[in-house]
Order: structure tokens, then C-alpha cells, then sequence
């Protein structure tokens, strides 16, 4: 199979969980000895390749030229409620015009390149998917990580939502990571018979305790001044509203009640960093709150998850969560927000032999306290729920089984178009 895929971000530009999706289920279809091109966006100032030969894949990165002054002022305002900026607006739109025109005129039509489908990721992409379609006749697959509604709470752009709506009319099928997201799409008009379900995965050789020694461990714990009996709770993620981090500090007086000895390290950006260091002013907890305000690479993130002792993402809106199954693999309990639209929920077990983590209301600080507490204040039970994460990830939520079912449906889809209707 020859797949064009259409991703935001890409190595080395990564913003997120969808880059390093895109990253490990490119290489498995390779691996799987299906022909893979990816388009993606060039670096700001220009610097990357625009078109390399990568661990086996192709990748295209178009240049990027400023049309933010020619766009429509009706567009711009839409935008600037999106909270992002008519500029990386501008930026995604001329992606996805040059991408389209690459893969049309010069791959296919001038150097006969021949595809047998194109995958458009999120709206950021289906621009290009929807005109590559139109251009070749190529099914056309859309991935929804998530959408312009849950990521804002419905206070988001239309133009945005906009787009999500016109790609899933236009696409053959719509697949998305978690039955919590395919109810949220139905829910907002896309067709049920359309959208599919195909969960994430993680890489366990890679998330694995062995993989971090004690030494590191330790080291890595003394940077944020804990000592061998603190007990190392862990947030790793974008700093903003709808990962629940706030909630999650306003908890810790609760926590510290029954677990004294706990600590918090939060890891990431985002546009809360300073209302986070207030809020934890506020309430005197600055030696019980660690901040790191950084995008830490995956090798730390890794270290991170190994020196804790429970981690926590109390989202209020999840499609799914990699950093879920990356702490699970690493065996670690986790305590997911579980309400709303949440992927977490499926992922991670909170009662019964295979439990491995808890369930709680991200809106509730006392609700996130209970989970954390119940999560590290028996090291015996602490232990267990890790090794039955890591259980759960090794049979459930590799990126060998997340690539086998994403090549499945592509195949069911284009043996459908070969079909006599």
C-alpha cells in the first residue's frame, strides 16, 4: 500500500501527542512494508529539509510564506478567538495549499508517483485531504484526535469547526481514538456508520522500568529537592485549562492530610504558568509543588515517569491520553480524569484483579486528592497497580497492534472503492 499522510507536526517538529503519534505509527507502516510520504510543516524560521529520506519515509516539508494580511478580517476575528493567532492560521493554510499542489502536480502528475490513498490528521491537515481528493479521486481517510468543541468547551473558533465538519462529509472514513470520541463526534453530526475506532499505542520496550536505573532515578528526584521518603507525584503536559492541573495543586492540602510526605512535579508550557505559580503561592505550597516550565524530550520524560510514584493527568477533556499508557507501561499507577469525553476512562482499569489506576472528577480538587492518595498510601497496592498497567499495555495498547488495526482499515476501505457498488 502507498499512503500520503498529512500530519501538523512531525520529528523534528513536535508540539504534542499527535506528532509523536504520527512518528510511531509511520514507521510501524513502514515496518509493515506499506510505502509511506509524509507533509508536514517546516520549522518557523525555514531551516528543515523540504523534502528527505527518513528511517524509511519519505517527508515533505513545504516553506512557508506570511498571508496573514490578505486574509479576511471576518476570518481573523474568528481566529483570535481561537486564542492562537491569525499568523500559525495563515501558516496552516499555506501548508495545506502547498502540500496539496507538491503531492498533485509535481509527485503524482510530473514525477508519476502513485498513491493508493491520502490520510489527513485533525483539521490542521484535511484542507489538502479534501483537495487532493477532489484532484486524483484518492480515498480519503481523516484521523480526529480531537475537536474544536471539547478543546475549548464550545467556546472555540467556527472556522475551525467548520472545517472538521467539511472533512469528515468528505472523507470515505472518519477514525478516531476512543469510543468517548466517536460518541462526541456522532453527537456533533458525523455519520455513525463512518467514523471508526482505533486506540493509540505505546512503544514498551521503550517505556519500560528497565530502561532507568537507580542512579538516574535518584538523580532526577534530587533536582527537584526530594528525598528518599518523598512520595513523587507527577504531572507531565500542556499547561492549560482542560488538562485540570489546577485542580490537581488545589488538591494537595488534601492529599498532604493523609500522605504528608507527598510532593507534586509538574512538567510543561502553556499559557497557566503563571496563574500555576500564584495559585501554589496562595496556598503555601511551595515546597510541595515543583514546577519545570519546559518541553522535556522523550528520554526525560521517561526518566520522569520512572522516578515517580503515581502519575496524575486529571483532564476534563481526553480523547485519549498517551501519557496515560506511557506511565502504565512504566509501571506506575495513574489517576485519570474520567468524565466528559475521556479515552482514559477505557484505558486505564479502576477496580477489580486488573485494576491499575483510579478514576476520578477533574473538576473536583477533593475528588483528585482521593485518587492520589489512594494510589501511593499502601506501597504494596502502589506496586501492583503498576505491574498490572504495564500488563494491560503489553496486551492491549502496543503501536504493532495500533498500526495492524489503522492498515486494516485502510485496506477494508480501498478494497471497497474496487468493488463493483
Amino acid at each position: 500500500m502507498k499512503i500520503a499522510v498529512l500530519v501538523y507536526e512531525y520529528p523534528p517538529k513536535i508540539v504534542g501527542g499527535l506528532g509523536t503519534y504520527a512518528a510511531e505509527i509511520t514507521r510501524k507502516f513502514v515496518l509493515l512494508d506499506h510505502d509511506v510520504s509524509v507533509f508536514t510543516m517546516n520549522d518557523d524560521t525555514g531551516s528543515l529539509p523540504t523534502r528527505e529520506l527518513w528511517r524509511g519515509i519519505e517527508i515533505h516539508r513545504p516553506l512557508h510564506i506570511d498571508v496573514s494580511d490578505s486574509l479576511p478580517d471576518v476570518i481573523a476575528e474568528d481566529v483570535r478567538k481561537w486564542g492562537r493567532g491569525i499568523q500559525l492560521f495563515s501558516k496552516i493554510l499555506v501548508y495545506n495549499y502547498l502540500t496539496a499542489s507538491k503531492l498533485v502536480n509535481e509527485l503524482v502528475r510530473r514525477e508519476e508517483f502513485d498513491y493508493d490513498l491520502v490520510v489527513a490528521h485533525d483539521w490542521l491537515s484535511v484542507i489538502a485531504g479534501i483537495a487532493i481528493k477532489k484532484e486524483l479521486g484518492l480515498p480519503l481517510v481523516f484521523h480526529m484526535h480531537s475537536t474544536e468543541k471539547g478543546r475549548t468547551s464550545g467556546n472555540g473558533s467556527d472556522v475551525v469547526s467548520n472545517i472538521e465538519q467539511r472533512g469528515g462529509q468528505m472523507a470515505d472514513i472518519v477514525i478516531t481514538v476512543s469510543h468517548a470520541m466517536k460518541d462526541e463526534l456522532v453527537e456533533l453530526g458525523f455519520s455513525n456508520d463512518k467514523v471508526k475506532v482505533c486506540y493509540n499505542g505505546v512503544d514498551p520496550e521503550k517505556y519500560s522500568p528497565k530502561q532507568v536505573s537507580e542512579e538516574e532515578k535518584t538523580e532526577l528526584r534530587q533536582r527537584y529537592g526530594l528525598k528518599e521518603s518523598d512520595l513523587m507525584a507527577l504531572f507531565l503536559g500542556r499547561l492549560v485549562w482542560v488538562k485540570g492541573v489546577d485542580k490537581l495543586i488545589m488538591g494537595m492540602p488534601e492529599v498532604l492530610k493523609k500522605v504528608p510526605n507527598a510532593k507534586l512535579v509538574v512538567v510543561g508550557l502553556g499559557d497557566m504558568q503563571d496563574y500555576l505559580q500564584a495559585l501554589v503561592n496562595k496556598l503555601k505550597l511551595q515546597d510541595v509543588v515543583k514546577f519545570r516550565f519546559e518541553f522535556v524530550p522523550e528520554e526525560e520524560r521517561i526518566a520522569h515517569y520512572a522516578a515517580c510514584d503515581v502519575a496524575v493527568f486529571p483532564s476534563l477533556y481526553e480523547p485519549f491520553g498517551i501519557v496515560a499508557l506511557e506511565a502504565m507501561s512504566m509501571e506506575k499507577p495513574v489517576v485519570v480524569g474520567a468524565t466528559g469525553v475521556s479515552g482514559m476512562r477505557e484505558v486505564v482499569v479502576p477496580s477489580g484483579p486488573d485494576q491499575c489506576g483510579f478514576h476520578v472528577n477533574p473538576s473536583d480538587p477533593v475528588d483528585i486528592a482521593w485518587g492520589v492518595t489512594s494510589a501511593i498510601e499502601n506501597s504494596d497496592r502502589k506496586i501492583q497497580l503498576g505491574q498490572n498497567g504495564r500488563r494491560r499495555v503489553l496486551q492491549n495498547f502496543s503501536w504493532d497492534m495500533a498500526a495492524q488495526r489503522t492498515i486494516q482499515l485502510y485496506s477494508e476501505l480501498i478494497k471497497s472503492k474496487k468493488t463493483p457498488a
